[in-house]
């Protein structure tokens, strides 16, 4: 005699209101790189971990790997501005221990430059000279 097999409920997890892609937007959209890493050339990512509670609140933040230069102070600020839709399984309210990587990355500026010189009035048949620079930060 086989029991009657009962679905199989796993823990849900809470989410980041608007998904994966609201969660990318609002990291790169509040995420200011500190001046010391800016100067120092420093590029990377912090892993950050937390708690989320049943509320979505985010709690006791921590480095697990971290740049150093500021970056692992503005992961934290970060993370702890993030707030997640309320998690509950099976009616319970659970806490849920996470993990997210910060990412750092110096945006490449390019600058090109052009100056045309003329030659001397002697020689007006020959088209001017131009010269170009580029310069990459």
């Amino acid at each position: 005699m086989t029991e009657p097999q009962h679905k199989k409920k796993f823990l849900k997890l809470p989410q980041y209101p608007g998904g994966s892609k609201a969660f990318k937007e609002f990291i790169a959209g509040n995420l200011i790189y500190p001046g010391e890493a800016v100067e120092a050339g420093i590029e990377g990512s912090v892993l950050v971990g937390y708690e989320i509670n049943d509320n979505g609140e985010v709690l006791n933040p921590h480095i697990i790997k971290g740049l150093g230069h500021g970056c692992d102070e503005e992961a934290l600020r970060l993370v702890r501005m993030l707030v997640y839709e309320k998690a509950r399984n099976r009616g319970l309210r659970v806490k849920v221990n996470t993990k997210t990587r910060i990412n750092f990355k110096l945006k490449k500026t390019t600058y090109t430059y052009s100056t045309v010189s003329q030659k001397s009035p002697e020689k007006k048949k020959e088209a001017p000279v131009t010269y170009e620079y580029t310069i990459k930060f």
